[in-house]
């Protein structure tokens, strides 16, 4: 059979993994890279070269079970990392980290603060209601709207809950308040972010995460094409045809679109009305990213310092998340911090990046989750490998890693591919 892949993300990749044993396969790639996301910089330094991740960098082992048996089966090696999150309020100077009782305080005039004990008071209330609400929330619900009915202090929104529900999915300040609560608390609880103990161990992969796309890709290498936009897919008769930017026709007898949902319905140039009206419920925001190590973007108090620091202002549409792959890598013997700044324009300040200190800038792209998003998710079956056109991608779940996995095993699964041992999640 002849399957066209479009998109060399995680979902692609394995998709391609799978089908590419007797098939005839081609995978299409816009950039310059393999990966999408998974996207690692080699950065030299005077005593070797360090590879930095900028794009997907943590799993655990509990919530990403198909992700390791693929590393399993790659031989793709890891370590432990962290989760540590901290916020940092450019106006009002309010700053903690959330891990633990001394980051609380990095600074201790938070002590005095009004706006941190209300804070807490609204941590300790939420994190008690969540478990319940499991069972008792509508799905309809959205974050916003709830927070509202429930008169939650105005500092525990502000300065915990929407930071950090906004870093989690890249989604901005404004519209993580649509997400549906019962979603996120699901998550949350998936990921042991409600609990204190027996919380999933997160974990890097050993030399960055492209270390995976090597071993991945060794069967069908050669099949891969960068630099290969496409233009349009349409169908004709039992064959779809697909059109690169340079005009090549490609005949296949399937076509995967393993890319986001607003670009697989733009390449669609015969879109059902189903297909329509299902695709157009995804959208997706768009995150400048800098790999830098101008440490005067991490926080100035050494026990505010986390993993994951989210900066916020009171006037704020968008926040800007700042990792410290430093201590995300385990990059104890680094001769500077490094830091990958998404959004470094969003936040009032007039401090930029130095620019000697920036190494590489790229574009992420995320999906935005709302109620449409959700309900559409549940129609995949509606429009996947209708006249020979299939869609995969991590937006048709939560959006990380593991979604894109499990959503190329159930297309693939559709070939008739025996996929015992990813019992996980299909």
């Amino acid at each position: 059979m002849r399957i066209g892949i479009v998109g060399s993300g995680i979902s692609g990749l394995v998709c391609a993994r799978l089908l590419n044993r007797g098939n005839d396969i081609s995978v299409f790639e816009a950039g310059s890279y393999i990966g999408g996301h998974t996207h690692t910089i080699d950065v030299q330094e005077e005593t070797g070269t360090r590879a930095v991740d900028t794009g997907f960098i943590i799993f655990n082992e509990k919530t990403y079970p198909n992700l390791v048996e693929i590393f399993d089966r790659l031989g793709v090696k890891s370590r432990e990392s962290n989760m540590s999150f901290s916020v940092f309020n450019s106006d009002s100077g309010f700053e903690y980290n959330a891990t633990d009782l001394k980051g609380l305080l990095a600074r201790p005039s938070n002590l005095l603060r009004k706006r941190f004990w209300n804070m807490i008071r609204g941590i300790l209330r939420f994190y008690k209601m969540a478990p319940d609400l499991l069972r008792t929330l509508d799905a309809d619900v959205t974050l916003g709207t709830w927070l509202d009915e429930n008169r939650f202090p105005k500092a525990f929104i502000d300065d915990h809950l929407i930071p950090m529900a906004s870093a989690v999915w890249s989604t901005p300040l404004d519209q993580i308040r649509d997400y549906p609560l019962l979603s996120l608390i699901r998550f949350f609880d998936n990921h042991g972010f409600l609990q204190l103990s027996d919380r999933p161990v997160w974990r890097t992969v050993v030399g960055g995460s492209s270390a995976y796309i090597d071993p991945m890709t060794a069967p069908f290498r050669d099949k891969i094409r960068l630099n290969c936009p496409v233009q349009s897919i349409n169908r004709s008769g039992a064959e779809v045809i697909l059109t690169t930017a340079s005009g090549e026709e490609h005949t296949f007898d399937r076509v995967i679109l393993a890319c986001h949902g607003d670009q697989a319905l733009r390449l669609l140039g015969d879109s059902t009305e189903k297909e329509t009206e299902i695709l157009s419920c995804f959208r997706f925001s768009t995150n400048p990213t800098t790999l830098h190590h101008d440490s005067r973007w991490l926080p100035s108090a050494p026990n505010a310092r986390a993993a994951w620091n989210v900066r916020t202002s009171d006037n704020k549409q968008d926040i800007q998340v700042n990792y410290w792959m430093n201590s995300l890598q385990g990059f104890n013997d680094a001769p500077v911090d490094y830091v990958v700044t998404l959004n470094d324009q969003c936040v009032g300040t007039d401090v930029q990046i130095d620019p000697d200190c920036i190494i590489e800038k790229m574009v992420y792209e995320h999906p935005l989750f709302s109620n449409s998003a959700i309900s559409a998710q549940n129609r995949h079956h509606e429009i996947d490998g209708i006249a020979g056109v299939h869609f995969c991608g991590a937006y048709w779940a939560n959006g990380f890693h593991e979604d894109g996995v499990n959503s190329a095993l159930r297309v693939a699964k559709k070939f008739n591919r025996n996929l015992e041992e990813f019992s996980h999640g299909i």
